[in-house]
């Protein structure tokens, strides 16, 4: 279940909108220039690699590619199970967490785990749980911040118009500090389920 919590800028204790209705969270991040829609979620085994991953889903990646004129796609993950976890963990988060934006758009499927966006647009903070099958495009030159939490466990997608990959322009601010974590959102999205 997907979650969208938006805030102003000044009171991250108060949200303005949250909501799980993936038409109106649809139409929020559309009017933030954002895309976001669903994948059918593919199994693959525990032990699958992530080249195997990314080949079941071939169609739909190339057919974003189609529709978006992405030239490079990747794919990430992130698992307890990895040899080096602990160590790439926290920096990794750490880097995310900090706000940026990027001269291209970033777009994102999750094919497992979880992750939030938070898009820092026209004074509001608009934070997305993303869950398996959720794809987001965060639009060029967007700020915006990704936590993973605190016990990252995620394999995602990724699609760039050029070879440069992921460039951060960070921008200093603290912002990303006063809202509510990746965390406070799964138990506040568990909260909403039940």
């Amino acid at each position: 279940m997907t979650l969208l919590t938006v805030w102003n800028e000044t009171d991250p204790t108060t949200p303005i909108i949250e909501t799980i209705d993936d038409a109106e969270i649809g139409a929020v991040l559309t009017g933030l220039g954002a895309r976001f829609s669903h994948w059918e979620v593919k199994d693959f085994a525990d032990d699958a690699t992530l080249e195997e991953i990314l080949a079941l889903y071939t169609d739909e990646v190339e057919a974003v590619k189609q529709s978006e004129g992405y030239t490079l796609v990747d794919i990430v993950g992130l698992s307890p199970a990895q040899a080096n976890y602990d160590e790439v963990k926290g920096p990794s988060r750490e880097k995310f967490l900090s706000e940026h934006r990027h001269d291209d758009d970033e777009d994102r499927f999750f094919a497992k785990g979880a992750g939030v966006f938070y898009l820092h647009v026209d004074g509001k903070v608009h934070a997305l749980y993303c869950e398996p099958g959720d794809l987001v495009s965060v639009p060029a030159n967007t700020t915006h911040w990704f936590d993973m939490g605190t016990a990252p466990e995620f394999t995602s997608i990724r699609f760039f118009h050029d070879d440069d990959g992921w460039v951060g322009h960070f921008t200093g601010s603290p912002i990303a500090s006063t809202f509510a974590t990746f965390d406070q959102l799964h138990a506040r999205r568990a909260e909403l389920a039940a």
